[in-house]
């Protein structure tokens, strides 16, 4: 059973996530409500995704983030660096454009795209800042970012109530859906690790990102933060 440390060796995230590909979205919906597809709307609304965009969907796994950017009519781009996750996202979704690709090392045109998106991706990527300037890279000047990510919630006791479901719910309901519960222990973890929505968009600005803004969803345990791509000089 392959569980990825905290480190973020690409290669064992890999594993990890080619090893729960199948039964990624059953399990996934469970832990988290049925809200996936919610916050996908939310997402390809703050990524300006419509008729005539093209977005890059980093991190896109079995697809459903990026089945929500082209619902808007937009033409949208699944890159994801485990081949099981894309091959169940082929499968689920037939005809979507798909790529194996690094976040790290976009395969891409430089300012391709009008809009980049990153959904519960980023803290799993062995350098994030590096990730967000490769996502600078290949969107056009004045094109967005848009990230949804976990996060802890501010207030005391919904952020004390989040942590408890983390530690002791996700890996029992894990245990009981999962072939490789080890994955979601991960899973918990690296959410109790990541930044605080502050945190994550100073990493934002420093990876060259403008008018970089953030707010919560479902009482601040997803936020979605934002950035501009400057203008060309």
């Amino acid at each position: 059973m392959v569980r990825a440390n905290l480190d973020k060796q690409t290669s064992q995230v890999s594993a990890m996530f080619d090893q729960v590909a199948d039964g990624y979205d059953r399990t996934r919906a469970r832990l988290w409500w049925g809200r996936m597809d919610a916050w996908g709307r939310e997402m390809a609304a703050a990524a300006g995704a419509g008729p005539g965009k093209r977005v890059l969907d980093v991190a896109a796994g079995t697809g459903t983030s990026t089945a929500a950017l082209a619902a808007t009519g937009a033409r949208a781009v699944a890159s994801d660096l485990s081949l099981g996750m894309l091959g169940v996202a082929g499968r689920r979704h037939p005809g979507m454009p798909r790529i194996a690709a690094d976040a790290l090392a976009l395969p891409f045109a430089r300012g391709g795209f009008d809009a980049v998106t990153i959904s519960f991706g980023l803290r799993n990527i062995a350098d994030p800042t590096a990730a967000l300037r490769e996502m600078l890279a290949v969107t056009r000047p004045g094109g967005r970012l848009v990230v949804c990510e976990f996060s802890i919630p501010p207030q005391r006791l919904n952020g004390a109530l989040f942590t408890a479901y983390l530690r002791h719910v996700i890996p029992l309901i894990a245990r009981r859906v999962s072939t490789n519960p080890e994955a979601y222990q991960y899973l918990a973890e690296s959410i109790q690790a990541w930044h605080t929505p502050p945190r994550l968009g100073e990493q934002l600005t420093a990876a060259g990102w403008t008018r970089v803004a953030w707010r919560p969803l479902s009482g601040g345990v997803v936020h979605l933060h934002v950035g501009t791509a400057p203008a060309a000089e």
